[in-house]
């Protein structure tokens, strides 16, 4: 494959007049991208970043969209998701700048890849088939994608995912090939084991050991009753945030902050928030 060549500004009036152009598009954005590196002329914090500074900021855009869309904030999402495609960008532009690739290829490559994977639709299956088939389907693909380069049923699942999520989708993985609970309760026994091991096991790394079981298992149990665990989590961590600034609320009413409260009348308050939420 040749070299990749990097977006490399044009010329100062035509990169102007196409940096304000609120038209431009896509070249808009590579042209401001490729600016803000720029050696010479660029913004010194974009020049000094690297893929693994920029990962962190990544994911972050990532979860931004997705509490975008969670508190359906249609007006926001543009904004989220622009910073989200600029976090593409940026890893393009460096990439080209190191000769691994180019916009072009990321673009091609995720393009061919949902033609490829996609033969109900762009190809001559059938498109007669369930959603799950569907997904079954796709991992079939994934999987012949992969090759002889796969020697394990959990290959490919990304170290960098959410923990709950990834423990879902390894679960996911061993079921495929056998290794699951055929129903949901030996998973409640599993659940109440490993707490009663987390209670008995002695603080520091074997008490760390057993709360990472019990957390992976209750991540199983997610699985079998079709719950996204991570969604459940930041659900409760909305109502907890919620039910918490209720309570403030009330004791701001009173002249009070929770602090010169007591937890006796800091629980009867949460209480009383609950009962006005229903």
């Amino acid at each position: 494959m040749d070299k990749p060549i990097p977006h490399l500004p044009r010329l100062l009036a035509e990169s102007d007049a196409l940096v304000h152009n609120p038209q431009g598009g896509i070249a808009r954005l590579l042209e401001i991208m490729a600016r803000l590196r720029d050696p010479a002329q660029g913004c010194p914090w974009d020049i000094e970043q690297n893929f693994a500074t920029i990962a962190p900021y990544t994911i972050e855009e990532a979860y931004e969209v997705a509490d975008a869309i969670e508190r359906e904030a249609m007006d926001e999402l543009p904004g989220e998701l622009g910073d989200l495609l600029l976090q593409v960008v940026y890893h393009a532009q460096m990439a080209a700048e190191a000769g691994h690739f180019g916009w072009d290829d990321v673009v091609a490559s995720i393009s061919d890849k949902m033609v490829t994977r996609h033969p109900h639709v762009f190809g001559d299956e059938s498109r007669d088939k369930s959603a799950n088939q569907q997904v079954a389907d796709w991992e079939k693909i994934k999987a012949a994608e992969r090759g002889g380069a796969t020697t394990s049923a959990l290959d490919g699942v990304a170290l960098g995912l959410p923990a709950l999520t990834r423990a879902v989708k390894l679960q996911n993985r061993a079921a495929r090939v056998g290794f699951d609970w055929p129903d949901i309760g030996p998973v409640i026994d599993k659940i109440a084991e490993e707490a009663r091991e987390v209670t008995e096991a002695a603080p520091g790394a074997e008490q760390f050991e057993e709360f990472g079981d019990l957390m992976f298992v209750i991540a199983n149990l997610a699985r079998h009753m079709k719950i996204d665990p991570e969604e459940a989590l930041r659900a409760a961590n909305a109502k907890f945030m919620r039910r918490f600034q209720g309570v403030e609320a009330r004791l701001a009413a009173i002249g009070k902050t929770p602090a010169q409260s007591d937890l006796a009348e800091m629980d009867a308050l949460w209480d009383a928030v609950k009962r006005g939420e229903k």
